[in-house]
């Protein structure tokens, strides 16, 4: 399976117990929706393994998890590693809540501009997470916040904004 059709759930950050266990940090707002796993892909090279679970724990937002048939020196060779799940794995989202991957291509639509472009990417990398538009070759950023935020249509793969005054024209002019 390709990276592209998967997403990050956490990384491996250390040994628990003696018989193998690991530690994972879990990058997610709802860890208990992952208690019930049967296999992770873990990132090892430049490919992705899948990993069968024997058992799984999951405590605040990190999960203790045995992998089949692994040692302890096996799960020393897991510290630092990368977990995935295929993306088909996420539940739907409904309303105004989407996923990052799932907005790219869409159209934005601000309630008092008009069309505004299409979503190229999300940059998550700042404190404030923003949706760079492309805008006729510009680059709009707008911050991802739900103030701005007026309704997702899935069907039309189309965004609704409410951009504050001046904030576009700054990219723009």
């Amino acid at each position: 399976m390709d990276k592209k059709d998967c997403y990050f759930l956490g990384r491996i950050v250390k040994n628990f117990g003696l018989k193998g266990e690991v530690a994972a940090s879990l990058d997610t707002d709802s860890p208990y929706n992952y208690a019930k796993l049967d296999s992770v892909l873990i990132e090892i090279g430049n490919r992705l393994v899948e990993w069968r679970i024997d058992a799984i724990r999951i405590q605040n937002n990190k999960a203790f998890i045995k992998f089949e048939n692994t040692t302890l020196e096996d799960s020393e060779r897991l510290i630092g590693k990368e977990l995935y799940l295929p993306l088909t794995c996420l539940p739907p989202l409904e309303g105004n809540k989407f996923y990052y991957h799932e907005i790219i291509g869409f159209n934005v639509e601000d309630k008092a501009l008009g069309h505004l472009g299409t979503i190229t990417e999300v940059v998550d990398t700042a404190p404030q997470a923003l949706l760079s538009i492309d805008h006729e070759g510009k680059e709009i950023l707008l911050p991802l916040v739900d103030e701005f935020l007026i309704s997702i249509d899935r069907e039309h793969k189309q965004i609704k904004v409410s951009c504050p005054e001046g904030l576009v024209e700054l990219y723009l002019n």
